[in-house]
């Protein structure tokens, strides 16, 4: 009997544990080693920040969806991976010796790369994680009784761009329910090339929707931007030109400000010799499997992708929900052929499908692959899409506490799209 651990409980590290699960059958020990006894479903936080949403609403219990699926839950959390002994350190000071290791971990919040950054101690918000979108709806009910100046933006090296667009518009659609958005100039600050770029390089018409819906709402926008500090009401930024020569510098008043941080490696992979690269995101070869330790597997915004191209101001690569489920899928049938002594053969998509909520309206996009050249790209806006996200939250937490990651409906209908996990 083999023993796998799968090192985080977000939406990479449920979605590996069930599909595993399903795999490999019961013959083989499966345990999840996370840190809270809660699953938050990620991408509703901006509705968290903004009062559409409750913790209670988009969180689930962990331990006994999982504990139906014969799945071993450890809420300990990790304190070091240590692949040339096969362990995993956790916080308590226990070890947990492991034949094969899943590393889902997602990532960390860089808000120290920045000065000024962040919700502990700095002067932004944030709506990378659920209790960070609580506390900005705190804040945000009291800027509502004194509005003014709104500042949305990423820090240089951001690999999701989404959040930020979303939450602009969020903002907007809720302030002009309030009848308050007369009284509310919004910027939105990015390192990106050009509205739309989304660290994709595009996809589709991105760019021309992007701009007309920040138009048609009154967002204005920075692009070429570097937020070099933010101190409490203050957001600085230098804007470049296209030959990477300070333009023209920004210091952008603000009541309230949400700005995404850059990513790295968690402290628990962060510094292992061979298993991650200098931003401490975890190496892995077409089969999602690290190329140095064979027992080692990973998936979601913790793995190493290099940038789709080179940008003036740094931008990473995002890793989306799909493409997400693209590389567990793949790992969790090369796991099994390994298991059999069989080589690995499955190759994962990293096809994008992407919701982004607007409020009222939404955009969604499709690339396929995530990476161009692609064999589809699309890009469309409509209320269907604010729909269809509304609908996938409830789909999706449904999926966590019954452990089918693919319900038949949804195979044949992605399948009947071109919208497959794997090559």
């Amino acid at each position: 009997m083999a023993t796998i651990v799968v090192l985080g409980a977000g939406l990479g590290g449920m979605s590996a544990a069930y599909e595993i699960r399903a795999a490999i059958g019961r013959d083989h020990r499966v345990i999840v080693v996370g840190e809270s006894p809660r699953f938050s479903f990620t991408p509703s936080n901006p509705w968290v920040a903004v009062g559409w949403r409750t913790p209670a609403d988009i969180e689930i219990e962990v331990a006994g969806p999982l504990g139906k699926q014969g799945i071993e839950y450890d809420g300990t959390g990790a304190e070091r991976v240590e692949p040339a002994e096969n362990r995993l350190r956790l916080r308590d000071g226990r070890s947990l010796a492991y034949d094969h290791l899943v590393i889902c971990t997602g990532p960390r919040l860089a808000f120290d790369e920045v000065p000024g950054l962040g919700p502990e101690g700095g002067h932004s918000h944030s709506i990378c994680t659920t209790p960070h979108a609580v506390k900005a709806w705190e804040a945000y009910q009291a800027f509502l009784r004194d509005p003014g100046p709104i500042v949305i933006g990423a820090a240089p090296g951001v690999s999701c761009f989404g959040p930020a667009y979303e939450f602009a518009m969020i903002l907007d659609a809720d302030l002009r329910k309030r009848k308050l958005r007369d009284r509310v100039p919004i910027t939105y600050v990015t390192p990106e090339p050009y509205v739309g770029h989304m660290g994709l390089g595009g996809v589709g018409d991105s760019k021309g929707l992007l701009e007309s819906e920040l138009r048609q709402r009154h967002i204005k926008w920075i692009t070429n931007a570097r937020i070099t500090e933010l101190s409490p009401g203050l957001v600085k930024a230098t804007e470049y030109d296209e030959r990477g020569n300070g333009a023209r510098e920004h210091e952008l008043a603000h009541r309230f400000a949400m700005v995404m941080p850059p990513f790295t490696g968690v402290d628990a992979v962060r510094g292992v010799e061979g298993l991650v690269n200098p931003r401490g995101f975890v190496l892995i070869d077409k089969h999602q499997r690290h190329p140095t330790f064979p027992n080692v597997w990973s998936a979601g915004v913790c793995v190493a992708i290099p940038p789709v191209e080179p940008t003036v101001v740094p931008t990473g690569a995002p890793k989306t929900g799909f493409m997400i489920e693209s590389m567990v899928t793949a790992i969790a049938h090369n796991l099994a052929a390994v298991l059999k002594g069989e080589a690995p053969a499955e190759v994962p998509t990293w096809n994008a499908i992407c919701l982004a909520d607007m409020g009222d309206t939404g955009a969604a996009f499709v690339a396929l692959p995530q990476f161009p050249p692609r064999n589809v790209t699309w890009a469309k806006v409509g209320k269907w899409v604010h729909l269809a996200k509304v609908a996938f939250e409830k789909y999706f937490l449904a999926k966590m506490k019954s452990g089918n990651t693919e319900p038949i409906y949804e195979k044949y209908v992605l399948k009947a799209l071109g919208i497959e996990r794997l090559k």
